[in-house]
């Protein structure tokens, strides 16, 4: 077939789609086989209607074409067999075992054996390699996943994923083209010619005495439309008339049209259209003018042309300095400037430790030292740069898991990770929206302080979501969306609820730039194939198609006062391009010069005082003055920085925050920055709990005396600050997991990575699993204390029981670890290693036979099949599972090993013993770094078999580090104690981190539980015994380990030592656990105070 005939297809398939002919398009999609439809291929797999997904798929492979192909035949057919399976229809199981699987006996027969004899089990689960299969949905969305990466990587598929980049009605325009041709052709053309038919040439018969109309008398020779959507066929005749083209988005916005149908324009981007008509002619695109042609008007294209003035703004009214949102920032003035590269923001001032690599930043348009960060594993945090304290902080969480879309399901099964693409916060400050690589846009509500609360969630878009903005609709705040799917979405900021979506971008839309002038709102967005669109808030269609300079994935901004548009993008070679834009002609204005050639991703750019644009690149900040072209200056501050730095400016561009290669933010500034940090510092204020407009601007000394009233309020409040003390039952949620099995004392807790079991250890080396059901009322199965959990145990009754011969227990130290997936656990008392099949509780192997004896266990970050294992022997034993062999033994230690924890930022490994030495060995070639004793307090009688446990923070450079006298943070690197709580009278049993981070519970043998704060390790809520536990005067119960939820920053479980395990969560009414003490000043990077002492502390 000619490559005519193919784009004729093609053509024809995107009219049978706008037709609505669904069956049949999807019939010359497999006949043809030049296009393969994945949506339809996902909707097919989805709903399970297998003969027609193997129907489509034979129009473009067959079973034994590739090993590609082969894969996925099998994989479709094994699904439908494992279905037939789960619902005990044997019959068609054996079906589709002899009709469908049979094939792939000849390449590989025991995998065929396998699967027959899956017909024996009660339930195929059973097997080991299917005891992760949920239920059917969730089957096939993961299914999904793995058939659309094998579709890809298939040759056969290749160049028939992606349908040509086609205009609307494509086939309908180059019809009315035709006909335009022959009515020019036709002897006596009429004026409005009644075209009736396709099947013949168009000729006008000879009207009595009639004359055609001359070129001059006809104004829109020439003014055929770009590509367009067209009227369906038979609405008013043949062809309903094309509307005539329209010059500028601006005139879109004066008089949107009232077309039942897509209007695509082929003018500019711009706000303002031409003077006349005449400008419309300038590029005709129909035959020369010495023909009569004749274009069909619609009342409304007629309306346009004879408008005696420009239908876009005045230049009074483009000449008003206007916001994208009508929000005021503080001391923000227009006719300030910068009039020399001093000025510019350059001193570094502020470094903060972000723990993770920085993806996107937003200053609070208010109080101007808040800074909020994303990361690129899902966290996001808000700094008091002036503090430089880390006020609150979030990690990747989805909320409401089941009332997500299945393939999001079916993707977090696979991998519960996502990357932050954009943080913003709103107009006002109020609330903030995150937008993550996977379906989901959060946006929360910031009340001051830590108090950070969550309002929405959004399933947004299917893939990634590219970038996220707030935007004044109609008076009413609204979050703009954009994302993998090629959609833009807006939501309504208060409810969630969707208010438009927009389509018409033929790949992903990367960025979003909404905007208004006068009444008119729009949207800017743009798609990583660099084509730029415009929509208004209507359903008419994109206004404005165009290409951003060398086709670059681009980002959009206006200057403060909304005036003048700039673009910034790379292409695909790495060459990046920062230009402005001629609105009124939709044209670049000015191109600046100095960005590299060989950009390392998208490089990012930012504006300020409508005067300068700065962008990062080649490692270092580099600035322009608006009004030149070339190169003001640079900044490299003081080095340290990416190739490609994310930068984002203050509201009043005092400030600016570059984003460091080692995970981290610097704070650049000028002399009004560097004069507005020093007095916050010179203070001890925290801006984010006064009021907006309270903090000083550039050093004020007018507004210093204005505030000097709220930091004697400040202060008062810390005065009256009280621990929070829970003593009675009705305080605090809390449920003792149910138990049918010999309480004996649990000695090691843990939740599943999941976060829907707790799996316990116990004294008799038997391990206990708590499994929290997913149903109507709990829709995500993680643990609560609101539902009961089911002691759960495989149909065989066996216990997952460790080996426990020649061993005394009391001198064993159990420990445990779980692989990342919680299919297995690896477990020893004293005795063998176990590795155990968590579903199965079957024993899988056993090694290491002591003496010595393992004491404690650490999966390596990068390789499950290496463990590090703490030995009885002082030693530490790096270990391949998978070739059972010892790689390294590493010796340290005077006593036994208590503790191990990785941190891959740092790429080493730490270890504490009972000698309450802390060590650091380098993961690379296993040799020791350094090496440091607790700070042990002076008069205290230690127990000489004392454990002493090591945790990584979450930004993997500050640890935990628990003693039965104190808990204390320590920055690993160094080994440096930056933070330390000594128990006063109590010893301290266990303690962990909160899955973000910020708080810290600990356990103590009097029965009480007590939650720190991480930054500050200080006491801010206090669990009593009595608010737990059932009264019990001759015995003494108290908890042993405490564990943190993976997922939940205010749920615990604590293991006692009369075998009950306890989940406790602070009351709904309080959402969390006391209020935090008041900050105190001399907080160092990451948030932690090099105060060396929690001393002063209320006594226990």
């Amino acid at each position: 077939m000619t490559s005519l005939s193919r784009e004729l297809v093609f053509l024809i398939l995107q009219f049978l789609d706008e037709e609505k002919f669904k069956e049949t398009v999807h019939k010359l999609e497999k006949e043809s086989g030049f296009f393969f439809n994945m949506r339809y291929f996902e909707d097919s797999v989805t709903n399970g209607e297998w003969d027609e997904v193997e129907k489509y798929l034979s129009g473009f492979t067959k079973v034994d074409d590739n090993r590609y192909s082969m894969k996925i035949f099998f994989e479709i057919r094994k699904q439908k067999y494992l279905e037939a399976l789960d619902r005990n229809d044997q019959a068609k199981a054996v079906e589709i075992l002899v009709k469908d699987l049979k094939v792939f006996s000849t390449f590989n027969e025991d995998l065929f054996k396998e699967i027959t004899l899956l017909l024996t089990l009660q339930n195929f689960r059973e097997n080991e390699q299917l005891s992760k299969y949920g239920d059917t949905k969730s089957a096939r969305a993961i299914m999904l996943v793995e058939l659309k990466k094998l579709i890809e990587a298939n040759p056969l598929f290749r160049e028939k994923l992606q349908f040509p980049s086609l205009k609307n009605s494509r086939l309908r325009t180059l019809i009315n083209q035709s006909l335009n041709w022959q009515h020019q052709l036709c002897k006596n053309p009429k004026p409005n010619p009644d075209i009736k038919t396709l099947f013949v040439d168009h000729a006008c018969g000879q009207p009595n005495g009639a004359r055609a109309p001359s070129p001059v008398a006809n104004p829109i020779i020439g003014s055929m439309p770009k590509v367009g959507g067209f009227p369906p066929i038979g609405a008013h005749g043949p062809f309903q008339p094309a509307p005539g083209p329209i010059a500028s988005l601006g005139g879109w916005m004066a008089n949107p049209p009232s077309m039942p149908h897509q209007a695509i324009s082929g003018g500019p981007i711009g706000l303002s259209p031409p003077t006349n008509a005449a400008s419309m002619l300038k590029h005709p695109r129909t035959p020369p003018a010495n023909n009569a042609a004749l274009d069909y008007q619609t009342a409304d294209s007629e309306h346009v042309l004879k408008r005696p003035r420009p239908f876009g703004m005045s230049e009074e009214v483009n000449n008003l300095p206007v916001n994208i949102f009508p929000v005021t920032y503080p001391g923000q003035s227009h006719s300030h400037s910068l009039h020399s590269s001093d000025d510019l923001p350059k001193t570094v001032v502020v470094n903060l430790n972000q723990g993770s690599a920085v993806k996107s930043m937003d200053f609070h348009p208010v109080q101007h030292t808040l800074l909020l960060v994303g990361t690129n594993i899902g966290d996001i945090a808000i700094w008091e740069i002036g503090g430089r304290e880390r006020l609150a902080f979030k990690n990747f969480k989805v909320w409401e898991i089941g009332n997500c879309s299945m393939t999001l399901q079916a993707s977090l099964a696979n991998e519960y990770t996502a990357t932050v693409n954009r943080v913003m916060w709103s107009p006002d400050g109020n609330l903030l929206g995150v937008a993550y690589s996977k379906h989901i846009v959060h946006l929360y509500s910031y009340h001051g302080g830590d108090d950070l609360r969550n309002h929405l969630e959004i399933d947004a878009h299917i893939g990634n979501v590219s970038d996220l903005a707030f935007s004044h609709p109609n008076k009413q705040l609204c979050i703009i969306t954009c994302g993998e799917d090629k959609a833009i979405r807006v939501w309504d900021a208060a409810t969630g609820s969707k208010q438009y979506t927009f389509e018409g971008h033929e790949a992903p839309v990367y960025s979003v730039c909404p905007h208004y002038k006068e009444n008119i709102q729009f949207i800017f967005a743009t798609a990583v194939d660099g084509k730029i669109k415009a929509w208004l808030y209507d359903n008419m269609g994109s206004r404005v198609d165009y290409d951003a300079p060398g086709h670059s994935c681009t980002t959009m901004a206006y200057s403060a006062d909304g005036a003048r548009l700039f673009s910034c993008g790379t292409s695909k070679d790495g060459e990046s391009y920062l230009v402005e834009w001629n609105e009124s002609e939709g044209a670049v204005k000015r191109t600046y010069i100095g960005l590299g050639k060989r950009s390392v991703g998208v490089v990012q750019f930012d504006t300020t005082k409508n005067k300068i644009l700065a962008a990062g690149d080649e490692f270092i900040i580099k600035f322009w003055d608006m009004d030149n072209t070339n190169l003001l200056t640079t900044a490299d501050a003081e080095g340290g920085l990416p190739a490609s730095p994310c930068i984002r400016f203050s509201k009043e561009g005092t400030l600016l925050a570059v984003s460091t290669s080692e995970n981290g933010v610097k704070i650049l500034a000028n002399v009004d920055g560097v004069r507005l940090i020093r007095s916050i510092e010179s203070r001890g204020l925290d801006p984010s709990r006064v009021p907006p407009g309270a903090v000083a601007k550039n050093g004020d000394n007018r507004s210093l005396q204005d505030i000097k009233p709220r930091i004697s309020d400040e202060l008062e409040k810390s005065k009256i600050w009280k621990l929070t003390e829970i003593n009675e039952t009705a305080q605090v949620r809390s449920l003792r997991l149910p138990d049918s099995l010999l309480s004996v004392r649990i000695i090691r807790l843990m939740y599943t990575n999941s976060g829907g079991a707790i799996l316990a250890l116990a004294y008799n080396a038997v391990h206990k699993l708590w499994k929290w059901p997913r149903n109507e009322k709990n829709v995500t199965g993680k643990a609560s204390t609101a539902f009961l959990p089911q002691l759960w145990q495989p149909s065989s009754g066996i216990l997952m029981t460790n080996d426990i011969s020649d061993t005394n227990p009391e001198e064993a130290v159990p420990c445990f670890a779980l692989s990342k997936n919680d299919s297995y656990v690896m477990s020893a008392s004293g005795g063998k290693i176990s590795l155990f099949n968590m579903m199965t509780f079957k024993t899988m192997t056993t090694f290491m036979p002591p003496p010595p004896a393992a004491t404690f266990l650490a999966f390596h970050p990068q390789d499950n099949n290496i463990i590090a294992i703490g030995m009885e022997d002082c030693s530490i034993q790096i270990y391949n599972v998978r070739v059972d062999e010892v790689k390294s033994k590493l010796k340290g230690h005077q006593k036994r090993v208590t503790g191990l924890a990785f941190s891959s930022v740092l790429n080493v490994l730490v270890s504490s013993g009972a000698d309450a030495q802390l060590c650091v060995w380098s993961m690379d070639g296993w040799e020791k770094k350094t090496s440091k004793f607790l700070q042990i307090p002076s008069g205290r009688a230690i127990n000489p078999l004392s454990q002493t446990r090591v945790q990584f923070h979450q930004d993997q450079t500050h640890m935990l580090v628990v003693h039965e006298t104190q808990i204390a943070i320590y920055e690993a690197s160094k080994l440096e104690c930056v933070k330390q709580w000594v128990s006063p009278n109590v010893a301290v049993t266990d303690a962990t981190y909160s899955c973000d981070s910020q708080s810290i519970f600990a356990s103590f043998d009097d029965g009480s539980v007590s939650i720190f704060t991480a930054a500050a390790l200080k006491l801010r809520c206090r669990v009593n015994p009595a608010a737990y536990l059932p009264s019990n005067p001759s015995s003494r119960v108290y908890p042993l380990v405490v564990a943190a939820h993976p997922s939940e920053a205010n749920q615990c479980a604590v293991g006692l030592t009369d075998g009950g395990v306890y989940v406790l969560e602070p009351l709904e009414s309080e959402g969390k656990w006391g209020t935090p003490p008041p900050n105190e000043n001399g907080v160092a990077p990451g948030g932690m105070s090099s105060a060396a002492t929690g001393l002063d502390q209320a006594s226990r």
